[in-house]
């Protein structure tokens, strides 16, 4: 049963509309700027969102046209995304770290007429574009440092927009609800462009219905409530921050909190104490490695009851929380942990009023999941697309299992076909992909069934088990299964690794790229005296591909124990000269390795693993940071895990 405090509405204009009256004077969104938190309610943002609506409709906007958002979390983003929709119109946010090229391709593909970006920075992108884009009319900026000299008839102040907006509404005082009565819940509410992993980004068609169907069956699962906080860090381009920052809270009444920077995150979160998470394993893991790096800066009585309570929470922290029975002794000495060092532990973290924690986007290591869940943190894994409005399966309280993605969401059917691929159809799936039938069809059957092109199956209890992107699971040449995810979640558990890229699928054996973690090797290599210049020299150095290899070397430990996979194992090695980047193109802007991309860019690398070479000269182009093009040049030496010779290090030379 859907909970009555849940706005009813069937379009997010509406939703709006009843928070603005049910919960007027609770804090509906925050934003920390010069590191003081400003915060409106339920009745101003609906006042803003109003203001917004009528400037961009005395400007021309109207019902089908397109309104792209650029920018890190800011309120103003998401109240002009809210500002489209009660005009009938569409939203289109973009990655803030995306170049003017990449930002290119979606407004020309979307036809878009208005673009809000949040600052300077993003306006110059736009500009540089512009010319190339013969839609994009007007370019409404929200902060307007920097902004002074700038002359451009069509570049609009957002707070000169708003005033625009109120002098509209005074000779129309009867259009703004006018035009919200007119959307439909089968109207589009957004288009949100994949982050292209295979190829150039779809734009998913998502439906008013489709995105509250999925966040009201989601908050209803988990009883989520108007009284909580939630932190938006996530690109605003991700269907995750769109369900769970956006959709979600226009459903519960809860509080979005945007932190001062992306710097500024940790820090924020401490201060606000979200009762509601969610996270990329990305950001699971980046967690893990700051607090591995404080605790190798402790003090040995410290860093012993660390580990010694760790040991405790890892045995028994996991069956408390899903009710299991567990001895007073245990109980007891958990107790003590959660004072002296769990405690402590998710204040530092800033989970010290979490009540759910979610992750999902890629599958977590089962290794990393339970480190947090025993430390309390109800930490679940969803399984889900962007075509699916997010929600495929959810894990409910009490069986949540590392090993698996939960049971079907609610409405959400699964099947497995026979190939093994994963089908669903729910609610939130979407309408079709923008200007691309050919993939539409591909993905969606007419009766409402979409391939997830993942490669699944069902466990004896009916528990979904994802084993990796079907395209990507392959056989060595014995047979055995090779599932690249599996091995690469694995690697990045260890606080030194950052990214990893694993090779096997007709070959004899795995092999793997790494890369080392700056942060977490850094702070090693100051306390070990090891002087370094760069990330390029860092990951040179012998001792950090010595430890690098008994991170390997405990993985293969691990997969020896492990029949399915005690075939994977990985043989040889190489820790990268770079970090792999989705300005490179190795990476897409989610941070998720484009795979075929990274093979075909190394395919030098990989030959050289699977021969009798013992290194390899690479030369590979850069991007760097003001948009220059550069190359870097390196002599890899190749790890040999079937050897005891440490003398197989790798030994990094480079050049310019």
């Amino acid at each position: 049963m859907v909970s009555a405090a849940y706005s009813s509405a069937e379009t997010f204009p509406r939703c709006l509309l009843d928070q603005a009256q049910r919960n007027a004077e609770k804090p509906a969104i925050r934003e920390k700027y010069l590191g003081i938190w400003q915060t409106w309610n339920w009745r101003e943002v609906s006042d803003e969102v109003r203001s917004l609506a009528c400037g961009l409709a005395a400007k021309g906007f109207k019902r089908g046209d397109k309104l792209a958002l650029i920018g890190d979390n800011r309120p103003r983003l998401y109240w002009s995304m809210s500002a489209a929709q009660c005009l009938g119109g569409i939203p289109v946010p973009m990655y803030q770290d995306s170049v003017a090229d990449e930002l290119q391709f979606v407004v020309e593909h979307a036809e878009v007429r208005f673009a809000v970006a949040e600052n300077q920075e993003q306006v110059d992108k736009l500009l540089e574009i512009k010319d190339r884009c013969p839609n994009l009319e007007f370019i409404i900026y929200c902060d307007p440092r920097g902004m002074r000299t700038y002359s451009q008839e069509f570049l609009i102040a957002l707070e000169s927009l708003q005033q625009s907006g109120r002098d509209f509404e005074t000779k129309n005082t009867a259009f703004f609800l006018d035009e919200i009565n007119k959307v439909q819940s089968s109207d589009v509410a957004c288009i949100l462009y994949t982050s292209g992993t295979t190829g150039d980004p779809k734009g998913v068609v998502l439906s008013h219905e489709s995105l509250i169907k999925t966040a009201t069956n989601a908050a209803n699962w988990d009883q989520l409530t108007a009284d909580g906080d939630v932190l938006a860090y996530l690109p605003m381009a991700w269907v995750g921050d769109n369900l769970f920052s956006y959709s979600e809270s226009y459903i519960v009444g809860f509080c979005v909190n945007c932190p001062e920077s992306g710097e500024t995150v940790l820090n924020d979160m401490r201060e606000i104490g979200p009762s509601y998470f969610f996270a990329p394993p990305r950001i699971f893991e980046n967690l893990l490695t700051t607090v591995m790096i404080r605790m190798e800066d402790a003090g040995t009585l410290k860093r012993r009851m660390f580990h010694y309570f760790m040991a405790v929470a890892k045995r028994t922290g996991t069956r408390i929380l899903n009710g299991e029975s567990v001895s007073v002794g245990n109980r007891l000495l958990y107790a003590l942990g959660r004072l002296l060092i769990y405690g402590p532990l998710k204040d530092t973290l800033g989970f010290t009023r979490i009540r759910m924690a979610y992750t999902a986007g890629e599958s977590i290591s089962p290794e990393l999941f339970d480190f947090y869940r025993s430390l309390g943190i109800n930490l679940k894994q969803l399984y889900g697309q962007t075509e699916a409005s997010v929600l495929v399966t959810i894990q409910p309280d009490g069986e949540v299992r590392s090993d698996s993605v939960g049971v079907a969401a609610p409405d959400v059917e699964i099947e497995i076909s026979d190939g093994g691929e994963v089908l669903y159809r729910s609610p939130g799936v979407f309408i079709e992909y923008y200007k691309n039938p050919e993939a539409t069809a591909k993905t969606k059957t007419a009766d409402g069934w979409v391939h997830t092109g993942d490669a699944g199956y069902f466990d004896k209890e009916g528990y979904l088990k994802i084993i990796d992107r079907a395209v990507d699971v392959g056989k060595l040449n014995d047979g055995a299964i090779y599932a690249p995810k599996f091995l690469e979640n694995k690697l990045k558990f260890f606080p030194q690794i950052q990214e990893a890229v694993t090779f096997g699928d007709q070959q004899d054996f795995v092999s793997a790229f790494i890369n080392i973690d700056l942060e977490a090797i850094s702070n090693w290599a100051e306390k070990n005296d090891v002087t370094y210049a760069s990330y390029h020299e860092l990951s040179a150095n012998e001792q950090v591909s010595n430890l690098i290899r008994d991170c390997v070397a405990s993985v293969n430990q691990e997969l020896a124990n492990e029949p399915q996979f005690s075939a994977s194992q990985i043989r040889r090695f190489i820790v990268l000269h770079k970090e792999l980047d989705a300005d490179d193109g190795e990476l897409t802007r989610t941070r998720k390795v484009r795979r075929k991309f990274v093979s075909e860019k190394y395919s030098t690398l990989i030959d050289a693993l699977y021969s009798n070479q013992d290194n390899v000269h690479v030369k590979t182009e850069v991007t760097f940071e003001d948009g220059r093009k550069g190359s870097v040049e390196a002599d890899l030496r190749i790890w040999d895990m079937g050897s005891d010779d440490s003398s197989n290090s790798v030994v990094v030379g480079a050049g310019a």
